[in-house]
Parts: C-alpha cells; structure tokens; sequence
C-alpha cells in the first residue's frame, strides 16, 4: 500500500516506469526480463528460439494422453516433455536452414509417412491411397462439434509436425553419407588382416584384489578434466533420503484379524451382534457397510479370484464361505454368490461425453448430453443404418474408423460396470442407452457366444493397518533420528541411518525436474525436489517430511548442489570410479613393468600365463574381451619385438606379433561399400542429434521461474 501510495503522489514516477518498459522493449525484448526478471510465460531458449509455458504445457499433455491410453503414471513427465521440447527446436531450426517450410500442403502430402498414421489400415482405401478429404471433413466437423477436442487435436499436430520435420531432415542429411573407395578398401583390408600374437594380460581386477588403490575426489576430478564435453551437467542435488515407513505392527495385524473374525462369525455392533457375514440376507449392503474393498457385481473366472480360494470354487456350493484368510496386508472371507457361464459379447458403441465425466473434453452439460443420445436413439431405433452416421458424433477418438466397435468383451472385462450391465440384460440385436462415468452410450449388442464358469463372490476385506500407536512409534523414531543428525557431516547422517538399520538411499543427481526420487517413489518426492532446489537451501541443510494418508516420514539432507556446468566429481563416482581406478592401477603396472625383457619374465612378476591369440582390427576380440587399443599394437609392433605395456579396458597387456596373415572374406567391394554406408547411415541419426544438443545455446529457466512462482502454473 505504501507503494501505491508513492505512486498516487508522484505521477511522475508511474511514468517513469512505463517509459523504461517501452524504451527496453524497443531496444530489445529480452531486455525486459533484465528489468522485471525471467518471464514466467517462457521457460528457456534454445539457440535465442523461446519455449513457451504453452509449448510446454501442450507436449507435457500430449505425453500425458499417451500414457494414460497405455495404462501407465501421468505423473513425472515433466522432464521428458522438456527434453522433446528441446530437440524439436533444434530439429526445426536444422529443418529450416535446409529451406523447407512447414506449409499446411507439405503437412498433408507427409501425414501418411508419420508413425501415426502409416500402419492404421483404415486411413488408407482399398487402393492404399491416404484418405485425407475424409480426414480433413472429420477435423472440421470436430472444430465445429467440440472445440476441447479440437484443441486437442492442434496440439497432437504439432508432436506430428515435429516428427515429420525430423524425418525430412534425417532424410536429406543421412544422403550425403557416403564410404569412399579408399576408405572401402582400407576397410576391407583391415576386416581380412589377421595378426597372430603372444601375450601377456594383468587383469586390473586381479591386480586391484592385491594392490588396493584408494580413488580420490581430486583423481575424479583429473578424469574429468580430461573428457569435458562427457561430463557437461544439469543442475541436480545429491540427496541422502532415510524413510520411515509406518508398517503395521504384530499387534496390529492381530487386531485386524480378530475384526475380521468377528464380522465373519459374531455379529456387528449395529446389528447388536445378531447379524454377521454368514448370516446376512444383503451381501452387497453388509460389505459395502463393513468391508475396506467395496462390493464388486461382476462374474470373474477363477483366475481373477484370491489364490486361496482358486482350487476351490469349483465344487463349492452357492452361499459357501472361505476364511478368514490372509493376502498381502488384508485379511478376507469370501462368499460364493453365484455361478454361471460367462457370455462373451461383440459390441459397438456412440459415446456421447459431457463436461466433468472421465476422461471428456466435451463442454456440454449433463442434461445436453442425454438429450442428444435420447435423439439419436430413437433415430437409430427407426433406422438402424443411422448408426453409421450417428457414429460422427460420438466423443470416442477414432470411433469412425473403428465403426465404434469394442470388440468382445465377457463379465470379466475391463469395462464401466454400467456398460457390462446392458450387455448382461440384452439379447443380440438389441440397441439401448446405458450410463457410465464416461457419459451416455447408445449400444448396440452384434453377437454372443457361450463362454467360460463365471463366479459371483462377495469378499469382506479388512486391511492390516498402522494404528495411531504404531505411527506415533514411527513419527517418534524419524523425529528423534532427525534430531541426532541436526548440524551433523554426511557421513554422520549415514552411519547413524544404517546404525539404526533405517532405510537409506543417496540420489546423487536428482534434477528439479524428475518426478520420481530413486530408491523413494512417495508422492512426496516432488516436494522433496522443490524443498532441495529452493535457493535458501545450504549443503547440510534437513528436512521433514510426512507422506499424506499412509503415515511414513522421510528425512533428506542436503548433501551437495550442482550447479549447471562441469558435474561435481563425487556426484559422478557411481560412475567413472571404477574406469579411474583402473587407470591408476595401469599406470602402477606400466611403471612396474618396466623395460622388462621377455613375456616370460613379465608374466612370472605378476603371477600370470603367457597366452596366444589372433586379432582383428574390426572385430578386435582378445580371449573373450574387445580390445581395440590391443589390435592397433599388434599391427603396430615389429614382428618378433617386444611391445610398450598397452592400457586395455581389462587389464595391461604386452605382446610379440609372430606373424600377419590374410583371410579374404566373400563379397565385393560395391557389396561391402553398401553395407558400410547402411551401417553409418542407421547409426547417424541419435548420434547427430546428441552433437546439436551438447554445442546448442540452451538457456533453462524452469527453476528460477518455479521458485519464483512458488509452484508451476
């Protein structure tokens, strides 16, 4: 308010402000930000090109659809999203420098080459030509019918845009890779010279179980020095993570089991103890009432059932029970209810989706809804060849192309209760309207087939819980661990946690972005990634944290920050450490061998056998391991002379060539051409695009914009 206040009385100052606003953005744009910090509308750039928070946000959906549609977590997608939002950029700025421009008739003219479209018969005719008026029709009729799904569509197509730009540039680069026909034959004579050698190996893990060499931060350090462009990091925090999980304690599970007995052979407290699970008249309101699983109508075949209870339906007789019994942290008694043969059905369906059901995009209300199925199907009822058309506007995706059908389902399918209920009451050939969460659907039964035993079962469920007690132990053991740990070392932090034989983890390059922590997976790990990347946050600093609904805590000590740069040397130790270690001891082996002799005398130093090969320069395989740097020597060496120690992937080795010989493998040199250009064209793709990420100018804003905002918007 003061500052309102200021301005109220100082008009000039107002002023002022807006005249550098516009003065910085007709200088430059971007200056802006230098004046009222990062747009919180665009998260980063690649090459001076801005990623939108819509961008973002359209791609994030598009990966969220597709994970949905393959029954996987929507959650975590963040960084993916992010990642594919880069490379698209550097792909269209690749495509754009070739001079193509995504026009709206290189769009159509390339759709049936996208992996989306290319392998699904039914956007090809007879003649296997694209249908893409009918598709076009059908794009317009959905930005006329149902603009949220037409929105959609706009931002599936520019996923499709993006791949068909990278198709065209992989295209017209990949052409100009070719082998020469020097190269060629150079290759050729390399893939038949065959050099037959002595040697000696020191194995580095043999060496290493004798000699124990201690890898330090600053070895790491040198080792990275040495291979800047393989150790180019993003910001990440290395993270030490105890958990607590609040587990049910053997008391707790005894008292879930003497609950379950109760209700199964005594009688509930509502009932005054006269009504229980083997007695009740209404199985479904008794579980609905008492059980921690609800009630479940559908007929199910014995392999869906309980393992307890598989063998034994069977021969049971209706009202038969089974238990108390345990499976995992649940104690059941299960109620045979019914049996029957489980029809299959053949089915096709026109959805008609509102605002607020599962899954819709739809903006009509409820009431619109059912009053164009209600509309509809009267107009199928009069004329069933309407359903064809009627077809047009259902919410369904691809229901034209699928002539809405479902397929067979039985009972047991994965399908909206209300749905499998109308294809329980109905006879083949009937047409009717059934509700689910998905909206209404006017469903028409094709055909019914005998199927296999369905089994009605009621199961009463009683979960082995936490009690208050035993999650009042845990909050007691993470708090008091918390308190041990309070200003102490890393190290302190671990030995207490294993001391304790808590369950520990180390995330050592956990990115803002992940979604997941490894070795955690709560739905606390966002907020642990958000709490870790606050700029307040300082090495040693600890944190609280109590997952919602379970009870189990989590204490995390910031161990490190790694800055966007050159990774932090122990972040990376996981990694390179054992690569290190192996030079260190090379370079011990090599100083220790000296200007040593023969193979012999090399071979009784270290305790090892002379041994005999034949190697290749394209397929260099020593004794089982690939040893390029062995085979460059051995074509290298006078024959009959000793040679330098060669620092190997497995261990050093020294030889003596005894002879080279040639091989001469069946083809010519135009076959042998092909097949080098094939093999370097297939590879080049990934590889081209890992080279313009790692020297593109990428700027990534996300974290100072999510900190700034407090949460992404």
């Amino acid at each position: 308010m003061a500052i309102l206040g200021q301005i109220r009385s100082r008009p000039w100052l107002l002023m002022g402000v807006i005249a550098l606003a516009l003065l910085a953005f007709l200088v430059n744009p971007d200056s802006i930000d230098k004046v009222f910090g990062k747009n919180p509308d665009v998260l980063g750039k690649v090459n001076g090109e801005k990623i939108t928070r819509e961008e973002f946000n359209d791609q994030l959906f598009v990966l969220q659809q597709q994970a949905d549609q393959q029954g996987q977590p929507k959650t975590g997608l963040e960084e993916q999203a992010w990642q594919l939002l880069v490379q698209s950029k550097l792909i269209k700025q690749q495509f754009e420098k070739l001079g193509f421009e995504m026009t709206e008739d290189y769009f159509w003219n390339q759709l049936p080459y996208d992996q989306m479209f290319a392998q699904q018969k039914q956007f090809f005719d007879e003649k296997g030509n694209f249908k893409t008026q009918e598709l076009k029709k059908q794009i317009e009729e959905m930005q006329a019918t149902s603009p949220e799904s037409y929105n959609q569509w706009l931002k599936t197509r520019k996923s499709i845009e993006y791949r068909l730009m990278a198709r065209q540039v992989f295209a017209n680069v990949s052409t100009g890779i070719t082998t020469g026909k020097k190269e060629a034959e150079e290759l050729m004579k390399e893939r038949d010279q065959l050099a037959d050698i002595d040697f000696v190996k020191i194995d580095y893990a043999t060496y290493l179980q004798k000699n124990n060499i201690k890898v330090t931060t600053e070895d790491l350090a040198n080792y990275i020095n040495k291979h800047p462009v393989m150790f180019k990091a993003e910001a990440s925090r290395n993270l030490g993570i105890v958990y607590f999980p609040s587990a049910p304690s053997a008391a707790d599970d005894a008292a879930a089991q003497k609950e379950i007995t109760k209700l199964f052979s005594a009688g509930t407290d509502a009932s005054g103890g006269t009504e229980n699970f083997q007695n009740t008249k209404n199985d479904s309101m008794f579980v609905m009432a008492n059980s921690d699983m609800p009630f479940n109508p559908q007929y199910v075949t014995p392999n869906q059932l309980p393992q307890t209870i598989q063998g034994q339906v069977a021969t049971a007789a209706i009202g038969q029970t089974f238990g108390p019994y345990k499976e995992q942290n649940f104690y059941v008694v299960s109620k045979l209810l019914d049996k029957k043969a489980s029809d299959s059905t053949l089915s096709k369906h026109i959805l008609i989706a509102y605002k607020g059901a599962e899954r819709s995009t739809a903006t009509r209300t409820k009431e619109q809804a059912k009053k164009i199925a209600d509309s509809l199907l009267a107009v199928i009822k009069a004329n069933p060849a309407a359903f064809a058309n009627g077809l047009k506007l259902s919410d369904e995706p691809n229901a034209v192309e699928r002539n809405g059908s479902v397929g067979w389902t039985t009972p047991q399918s994965q399908f909206a209760p209300g749905y499998l209920n109308f294809l329980a009451s109905n006879a083949k050939g009937s047409t009717g309207l059934a509700e689910t969460e998905f909206g209404y659907h006017i469903i028409n039964v094709e055909d019914k087939k005998a199927g296999t035993m369905g089994y009605k079962v009621a199961h009463l469920v009683k979960a082995v819980k936490p009690s208050d007690a035993t999650e009042a132990e845990t909050d007691k053991k993470a708090r008091r661990f918390i308190q041990q740990v309070q200003g102490k070392s890393f190290n302190d932090f671990v030995n207490i946690a294993k001391k304790g034989n808590f369950q520990f983890s180390n995330p050592k390059q956990a990115k803002r972005f992940d979604g997941q922590l490894q070795g955690l997976g709560t739905e606390k790990d966002g907020e642990i990634l958000a709490w870790a990347f606050d700029k307040k946050r300082e090495k040693g600093d600890t944190e609280f944290f109590t997952v919602d609904g379970t009870g189990d805590k989590i204490v995390v000590y910031l161990n490190g920050k790694q800055e966007k740069g050159t990774a932090d040397p122990e972040s990376v130790r996981d990694q390179i450490e054992v690569v290190v270690k192996n030079k260190l001891a090379a370079k011990q082996i090599s100083d220790k061998i000296g200007k040593a002799g023969s193979l012999d005398q090399i071979a009784k130093q270290f305790g090892t056998t002379k041994q005999t090969a034949q190697v290749n320069l394209l397929n260099p395989s020593v004794a089982g391991s690939m040893e390029p740097k062995v085979a460059g020597a051995a074509f290298g060496v006078a024959k009959g002379k000793l040679s330098n120690p060669v620092e190997g992937g497995t261990g050093v080795y020294v030889l003596i060539k005894k002879n080279e010989t040639v091989n001469k493998q069946p083809g010519d040199l135009k076959q042998f051409t092909e097949s080098v250009t094939q093999r370097s064209a297939g590879m080049f793709g990934q590889a081209w695009l890992k080279s313009l990420q790692d020297n593109a100018d990428i700027d990534d804003y996300r974290i100072e914009i999510w900190n700034k905002l407090g949460s992404q918007q």
